[in-house]
């Protein structure tokens, strides 16, 4: 983008109110917004702003690990830190128009490498207490973490597609995504061959977990060539947009807040409680309620 090109609205770098948390539009966003302009001033791309976030959040990990006030407000401040680099590199995305298929499976590996690395980091600083019965709490949490997350962004971009359109929605179908795979060499390409793969798999596990959206999709596409009706389109939104607290309320915020409330009372369980409990079933409650919606919608198409 030229350097006088205009500059965007804060408004312009959302990817809709609808889906939006009120720590995000209040804090996140509006940080991640002056970030973007400065590095669209210096000529970051959005995919460095990416990677620096990942080595920020997987430092704050780290961080929690110790028992030390000081070690774990580092890390409380890193991670906040590492949250407005993962909403800049998305708002630059979006306002120098440098979007891409790395840059979404980047987006999706950085919260990941962060959690990891925060999920083992509290294991190892429970072991003098709990010893190895805390990898019978912390693996498996560790998993319905990835289903919560995983189903979550699905969901906002499902939303969005019929919010904004393809343009605005980050939605791919695993179909499309093993052409874009099998056409790549593990010889020439192993890098974004070795992404695409993870990028695929992630992909299937979201449309395993929503036999019924993908019914609905399936129909939509047969019957209208992927063009929904305006009818359907806002009747689907009208239906979906009371689950988009759920699917924030299990990304980041609610997560954290926990995170640091474990950390700085020396409780490390009562973070991986939250995943068995609270988010499981929150996880439950969306997809049950979303796929009656679309069972409903199948009906009526």
């Amino acid at each position: 983008m030229k350097e006088n090109s205009p500059v965007a609205s804060f408004e312009s770098t959302l990817k809709s109110r609808d889906t939006e948390e009120l720590i995000d539009i209040y804090f996140y966003r509006p940080v991640g917004y002056a970030w973007a302009l400065f590095f669209r001033k210096i000529g970051i791309t959005p995919n460095q702003v990416t990677i620096t976030a990942i080595f920020l959040g997987i430092t704050a990990g780290v961080c929690f690990y110790f028992t030390h006030l000081w070690v774990n407000l580092l890390g409380i401040f890193l991670l906040i830190w590492a949250n407005s680099y993962d909403s800049a590199d998305g708002q630059l995305a979006r306002m120098s128009g440098q979007t891409s298929a790395l840059g979404r499976m980047l987006d999706g590996l950085c919260g990941d490498l962060w959690f990891v690395t925060i999920y083992y980091a509290l294991a190892f600083r429970s072991l003098p207490e709990w010893g190895h019965w805390i990898w019978l709490l912390a693996y498996p949490a560790g998993y319905f973490h990835t289903r919560q997350a995983a189903m979550a962004d699905y969901y906002r971009n499902i939303h969005l597609l019929f919010l904004k359109g393809k343009s605005g929605s980050e939605l791919d179908r695993s179909n499309d995504l093993k052409i874009r795979y099998d056409k790549l060499s593990w010889r020439k390409e192993p890098f974004s061959k070795f992404f695409e793969k993870f990028y695929l798999m992630y992909t299937q596990g979201q449309e395993k977990w929503s036999p019924q959206l993908q019914q609905m999709l399936g129909i939509l596409k047969n019957k209208y060539d992927d063009k929904a009706p305006e009818w359907f389109q806002t009747e689907f939104r009208t239906k979906s947009l009371p689950l988009m607290k759920y699917t924030n309320w299990l990304s980041f915020n609610v997560r954290s807040i926990v995170l640091f409330t474990a950390v700085l009372t020396n409780k490390p369980w009562i973070f991986y409680l939250l995943d068995w409990t609270v988010l499981n079933i929150m996880l439950v409650y969306m997809i049950w309620k979303h796929e009656r919606i679309c069972k409903g919608f199948i009906e009526r198409l």
